[in-house]
């Protein structure tokens, strides 16, 4: 039996490189397969293994005194959902290039609302405005119904993507930010508050762990996730609900391809009757290119 597992924390590391090189060794030793990512403001990981490999990582983790109240997300994997191990030291863990306008998020961050918050606050009818901190691709395929969608090509767009809520400034409704495991929302909430938005919160955790308490409720669709899986849920087959829509004939589908016009690559939802019809690309235009270059291989 395989495990996939989720986790980050933000927390000053004075010595990222032997961090890097002791996650590297533990992982090898342990045959896990993903990627860890660590900088001098903390760690960020998605692991797949056997479980008994898994509970022994997340023990030795545990045990460093920087990461003992880390929160480690599980989900069952299939022993394939990454092709290979990844472990880099970066100058941050998770790419938001925001430069002199950087946040620490153990000093500056949002409220963290749980799970069960959100839910009771849904419920009540509470106003609120639910930030998607995702690529614009990961919203498409699933998201929270009302939410926002910042419109994000990648997360170093973010500073742009404030004219989309720049409304919110003035407003006393509570916003909260999401993504999939909290690491981007915790720096975006920070962001937010150094911006001037006031009332900002942010889903503890991220949308995964709501996800799994509240399956099919606010968050409708599938989680999209970095390995090759493409995307999870938590939900009963009888009571998913499907938001994706195909890139052509926008019927109901959760197929994500890439382009096969390998100057393009675009991803995109596809459904099969498309596929069949079209082939793997975004346009008719990279339809012709795609074709016209294998030809000529």
């Amino acid at each position: 039996m395989h495990e996939v597992i989720l986790y980050y924390k933000y927390t000053p590391v004075s010595d990222p490189k032997a961090l890097t090189e002791s996650q590297r060794q533990i992982c090898q030793r342990l045959g896990l397969k993903g990627r860890v990512l660590v900088a001098a403001e903390g760690i960020n990981g998605t692991l797949e293994g056997s479980k008994e490999a898994i509970e022994e990582y997340c023990d030795n983790l545990i045990a460093n005194p920087l990461f003992t109240d880390i929160n480690i997300k599980k989900s069952k994997g299939d022993g394939a959902s990454f092709p290979k191990l990844k472990v880099k030291l970066r100058d941050e863990i998770v790419s938001a290039h925001l430069g002199e306008e950087d946040v620490k998020p153990w000093e500056t961050t949002g409220i963290h609302l749980s799970a069960e918050e959100l839910q009771s606050w849904i419920e009540e009818g509470k106003e609120i405005a639910i930030l998607d901190m995702r690529n614009d691709y990961e919203y498409k395929i699933g998201h929270f119904e009302g939410s926002i969608d910042m419109g994000m090509k990648n997360f170093r767009d973010l500073p742009k993507a404030l004219s989309n809520i720049e409304h919110l400034k003035t407003s006393p409704i509570p916003i909260v930010p999401v993504c999939t495991g909290g690491v981007r929302c915790e720096k975006a909430s920070g962001y937010l508050l150094k911006k001037g938005f006031k009332n900002v919160y942010q889903l503890e955790n991220g949308i995964v762990t709501y996800m799994e308490k509240f399956p099919n409720r606010a968050f409708k669709g599938k989680l999209y996730v970095f390995d090759n899986r493409i995307a999870m849920d938590f939900d009963e087959p009888q009571n998913h609900t499907v938001v994706g829509i195909c890139h052509h004939c926008e019927g109901a589908t959760e197929r994500y391809v890439n382009c096969q016009n390998k100057k393009c690559n675009d991803h995109i939802l596809l459904c099969g009757p498309c596929e069949k019809e079209k082939g793997v690309f975004c346009s008719a235009m990279c339809r012709e290119k795609g074709l016209v270059a294998s030809r000529a291989v």
